[in-house]
C-alpha cells in the first residue's frame, strides 16, 4: 500500500522532543499519555506508514529513563466498567497492561486509584496488586474539582493524596480508558514534588488532533469521527493564537480546561510554564507526513468506515442520532458519500445483479474483486479466495479447496456442532485452503498471497459474523458492512 508517513523519522523526533521537555524542568517530567500506547490502528489507518506500535517503540527507546504509572478510577472498578473494544473490565485491563509493558522491558512503577473513597472493589483490587508486588497509591475526591482551585492546590486538596514515589526522569501516566484521572494524577504529583523542592514538569502526548495541520484537514476530521460518541470538537487554540500569532489546532476539552490548569500551575509554581494548550503537547506527527494526499485519502476512507460503524451501532441502539449526524456532517464537509468507497459500489452492483449477499475487495493496485454467497461459501469467504487467485495469478475458474478438505469441516458443523448453515466462514475457508495446500501447488500459492491483503479495503452488503470480522481484521483488511442481516 502507498505510504504517507515516515515512522522512523517520527520515532526519532518524538523521542528527542520528550528529552528536551524533561531537561527544561528539574530532570523530572510527568507525561500524560492519551489514546492507546500500543495497537494504535486508527493512527496507522489515517497516516499510512505509521506503525500501530510506534508509541511503544518510542518509549522503548527511552526505557532506561522511563517508568509507567497506571491510573484507574476506583468508581470504574466498583461499577465493573468495560472496555468496549476488548470486552474486559478496567481492572482486568490494568493487569493485562502491566504484563504487556513488563514483557516489553518497560518498568511499571505503580498503580494509582483515583477518586478513592474506600470502595470495596477498589480495596480488593489494591490487595491483589500488592500481592503481585505492585505498589498502589490512593488519590481522593476533591469537592469542587476542577474549579475550586484554592482548595485543590492546598493541603486539604492535592495535599491529602498519596505521594507517588518515582525513581526515573520520565513518568508516563497512562490508563485503561478515559475518565481515569491521568491529568489530576500528574498535577497532584507536581504539587507534591514542588513541596519537596523539585520543579517537575507536565506535558501531554496525544497524537490527534495534529496541532500543526489545518483545522479541516481530513486527518483531523477523522479524529472527530473517531470520537463522535464523545462529541469532541477540533478548535483553533485561541490561547496560542493570542500569545504567538500562530494558528494551531486542539480540541474543545483541552481548550476549555486550560484556564483552570494555568491557574493551578501559577498556584504551584508562582508562574505557569505554558501559554496555551498547544504548548503543553509534545506531538511531532505532523512533521513526519511525507505524502499529504495519501494521508488525506486514507482519512476520507476512515471517515466513511466510521460512518458505517455508527450505522451498525445505531441499528443495535448503541449509538445516538447525534453521533450518526456528527459523522454525516463531517462527510458533507468533505463532499463525501459512501460511494467514494469503491468497494461499496462494486459490492452493491454485484448483489443487485445476482440477488444474493456479496462482498467486494480492493487490492493495493486498485483492482476490485467481488464474491457472492453460494451453497459452500459466504460472501467474504468467496471474495477472499477470488482475491488470492487474482494476486497469485491463478485462473478464477480453478477450484482451490479440495473436496477432501471441505467435506469434513461441513460435516463437523452440521452433524456435530448443530449448525444449519454448511457455508464456510472465513477462518474455516483458510483452514480448508491450508489443508489443500499440502497436495495442491495452486492452493499453496494462494496461501502465500495472504500477506498482500494487508491494508486492503473490503465491503459486504450484509452484516458479518464476529468470526468473519475478526478473521478479516487479523489479515489486515479494513472492513465495512451494511447494517442488514
Amino acid at each position: 500500500m502507498k505510504t504517507g508517513f515516515d515512522n522512523e523519522k517520527y520515532l526519532k523526533m518524538q523521542s528527542e522532543r520528550i528529552k528536551e521537555r524533561i531537561s527544561s524542568f528539574d530532570n523530572k517530567l510527568y507525561l500524560e499519555f492519551g489514546g492507546k500506547l500500543f495497537d494504535d490502528y486508527h493512527a496507522s489507518r489515517v497516516l499510512p506508514g505509521f506503525s500501530p506500535s510506534s508509541k511503544l517503540q518510542m518509549l522503548l527507546s527511552l526505557a532506561s529513563q522511563a517508568e509507567i504509572v497506571i491510573a484507574i478510577n476506583a468508581e470504574d472498578i466498583e461499577k465493573n466498567k468495560v472496555r468496549g473494544d476488548l470486552g474486559i473490565t478496567y481492572d482486568v485491563d490494568v493487569l493485562r497492561l502491566i504484563e504487556i509493558y513488563q514483557n516489553h522491558g518497560l518498568y511499571v512503577g505503580s498503580v494509582v486509584l483515583t477518586q478513592f473513597q474506600g470502595q470495596s472493589g477498589a480495596c480488593t483490587f489494591k490487595a491483589k496488586l500488592e500481592n503481585k508486588g505492585i505498589p498502589v497509591y490512593c488519590h481522593y475526591r476533591i469537592e469542587g474539582y476542577p474549579k475550586n482551585i484554592p482548595l485543590i492546590v492546598s493541603e486539604e486538596g492535592y495535599g491529602k493524596n498519596d505521594y507517588i514515589v518515582t525513581s526515573r526522569p520520565l513518568v508516563v501516566v497512562t490508563a485503561p480508558g478515559p475518565g481515569s484521572g491521568k491529568m489530576a494524577t500528574c498535577l497532584s504529583q507536581l504539587y507534591h514534588e514542588h513541596k519537596r523542592g523539585i520543579r517537575a514538569g507536565y506535558a501531554k502526548f496525544e497524537t490527534f488532533p495534529i496541532w500543526n495541520l489545518p483545522l479541516e484537514h481530513p486527518v483531523n476530521l477523522a479524529y472527530e469521527a473517531a470520537t463522535a460518541d464523545l462529541n469532541d470538537i477540533n478548535m483553533i487554540d485561541s490561547f496560542h493564537l493570542s500569545a504567538y500569532g500562530v494558528s494551531t489546532v486542539n480540541y474543545n476539552r483541552d481548550i476549555e480546561i486550560f484556564p483552570v490548569l494555568n491557574a493551578m500551575f501559577e498556584r504551584i509554581f508562582g508562574k505557569s510554564p505554558y501559554k496555551s494548550p498547544t504548548d503543553m503537547g509534545v506531538n511531532m506527527a505532523g512533521y513526519c507526513i511525507t505524502d499529504d494526499e495519501v494521508c488525506r485519502e486514507a482519512s476520507r476512507q476512515e471517515i466513511i468506515r466510521r460512518y458505517y460503524e455508527s450505522l451498525l451501532k445505531h441499528a443495535d441502539q448503541e449509538a445516538t442520532e447525534d453521533e450518526l449526524f456528527k459523522i454525516e456532517f463531517l462527510m458533507n464537509q468533505l463532499g463525501l458519500t459512501v460511494y467514494d468507497r469503491k468497494t461499496v459500489a462494486a459490492a452493491r452492483a454485484r448483489a443487485n445483479q445476482d440477488g444474493v449477499s456479496c462482498a467486494a475487495l480492493e487490492l493495493s493496485d486498485g483492482r476490485i474483486i467481488t464474491g457472492k454467497t453460494s451453497e459452500l461459501l459466504g460472501p467474504c469467504s468467496a471474495v477472499l479466495l477470488n482475491a488470492l487467485k487474482e494476486i497469485a495469478g491463478i485462473d478464477q475458474d480453478k477450484l482451490l479447496i479440495s473436496r477432501e478438505a471441505l467435506e469434513p469441516i461441513q460435516r463437523l458443523k452440521t452433524q456435530y456442532l448443530g449448525s444449519k448453515n454448511p457455508r464456510l466462514h472465513t477462518d474455516e475457508t483458510l483452514i480448508a485452503l491450508s489443508i489443500s495446500a499440502s497436495s495442491s501447488g495452486d492452493a499453496g500459492k494462494a496461501l502465500d498471497a495472504l500477506s498482500a491483503l494487508q491494508g486492503c479495503q473490503l465491503h459486504c452488503t450484509t452484516r458479518l459474523t464476529k468470526v468473519d470480522l475478526n478473521t478479516l481484521r487479523k489479515l489486515g483488511l479494513q472492513v465495512t458492512m451494511e447494517p442488514v442481516q
